[in-house]
């Protein structure tokens, strides 16, 4: 596989990096994280200056119909300054739409950077299953009413719009009788409850009660929404395992740094060769977690779905595995300094964590790459 980057995306990387480096520092960071929106306006809309936002989204619609190896870039370099930024929420939301359809006027909006969305998939009984949905819609002259709660909405109380995931029919757990809706955020009815999850992003509870919405907010059609999830899902999924190998990038090169600096009995700790050997397993790792984060963004728009769903679970498989395997290795090299707020190792070990969790961990993903038909018969 051909890993290097075309000129134009060389240049994504090149300004976000730039960016980071210049702007938004640790230290800056850490102020945006404990203010109390958790966001920054003004980070928000040098991302949507860069054209990040613009990025994913159809050149009809003011966007540069970037691919998802394009997003890998981007992901990667947001992962590497740990961003706390809506920019995953917002573009998984962006895909859900582009899947959709007929949504040309929020796509616009999303490219010039004027509305952020969230995704409000997750309840508190569904674990990863994004399938098992007790949130309901029901139809109410030419609309909807939604009744129900969604649980860890990433940035939902920072998003203008929401992505929202109901149950029209069937039982609870079942793929049929999904329906999916494009909900404003302050629609009569809706409640959020913002918080700080342990890797500094922001999430909400929300809670739907007589949402009423019209019938132009429905994504395609009622009832038929699991195809739609599913695929958005995975490249959600795909995002993160391009954000994860940035992540671990810094937390090498810190780990590194700190080996050659860190004395005992009186040279670097660096030179114990069985310290190296583990620095060299960590990279290993990185190596191998990117050939599939890769992978997968090559592969998350193929026309085979088994095929999409096999490879995306691969790889969150082998990033999860590489994210626990870098970010304990880490801590453990740097002592007990790792695990205080004001080392930066600390804040990539939980933002690793986080990422391994989100749209499901290493065994779920694990348990639908086994239970894909493909690999059955080749088992």
């Amino acid at each position: 596989m051909n890993f290097n980057f075309t000129q134009e995306q060389q240049q994504f990387s090149d300004a976000l990096r730039r960016w980071v480096e210049k702007d938004y520092t640790f230290e800056h960071r850490n102020k945006i994280v404990y203010s109390e929106k958790g966001v920054s306006d003004d980070a928000w809309a040098t991302l949507a200056e860069l054209g990040m936002t613009a990025l994913p989204i159809p050149e009809e619609q003011g966007g540069f119909n970037g691919s998802a190896v394009d997003m890998l870039v981007v992901m990667q370099e947001l992962g590497r300054g740990i961003v706390v930024e809506p920019f995953f929420a917002t573009v998984l939301g962006a895909e859900f739409l582009k899947l959709a359809g007929k949504q040309e006027a929020l796509l616009e909006k999303i490219a010039t950077g004027e509305t952020k969305f969230a995704c409000a998939l997750g309840e508190k009984q569904s674990r990863h299953e994004l399938f098992n949905i007790a949130t309901t819609c029901k139809p109410d002259g030419d609309g909807y009413v939604l009744n129900g709660t969604k649980t860890v909405v990433l940035h939902g109380a920072q998003a203008d719009q929401l992505i929202v995931s109901s149950r029209s029919n069937g039982n609870q757990c079942d793929t049929d009788g999904i329906s999916l809706f494009v909900v404003s955020a302050d629609a009569a009815g809706i409640k959020r409850r913002d918080y700080r999850t342990i890797d500094g992003q922001r999430a909400a509870d929300i809670s739907f009660t007589d949402v009423r919405v019209p019938a132009s907010a429905l994504l395609g059609n009622a009832g038929a929404g699991w195809e739609t999830l599913d695929a958005a899902a995975d490249y959600g999924t795909t995002l993160l395992c391009a954000e994860a190998v940035g992540v671990m990038e810094v937390l090498n090169a810190t780990t590194l740094e700190y080996l050659k600096t860190r004395k005992q009995f009186g040279v670097p700790i660096g030179k114990f060769q069985a310290l190296q050997h583990r620095m060299a397993d960590m990279l290993i790792h990185v190596e191998q977690a990117r050939s599939m984060a890769t992978l997968a963004a090559v592969k998350i728009s193929s026309a085979n779905t088994e095929e999409r769903r096999r490879t995306v679970s691969a790889a969150k498989v082998r990033v999860g595995q590489a994210l626990k395997f870098v970010g304990q290795q880490a801590v453990q090299l740097h002592g007990g300094i790792a695990v205080t707020n004001e080392l930066a190792a600390s804040h990539y070990f939980k933002r690793s964590t986080m990422i391994e969790l989100t749209l499901g961990d290493t065994d779920h993903h694990f348990a639908r790459f086994v239970a894909q038909p493909q690999f059955k018969n080749a088992a």
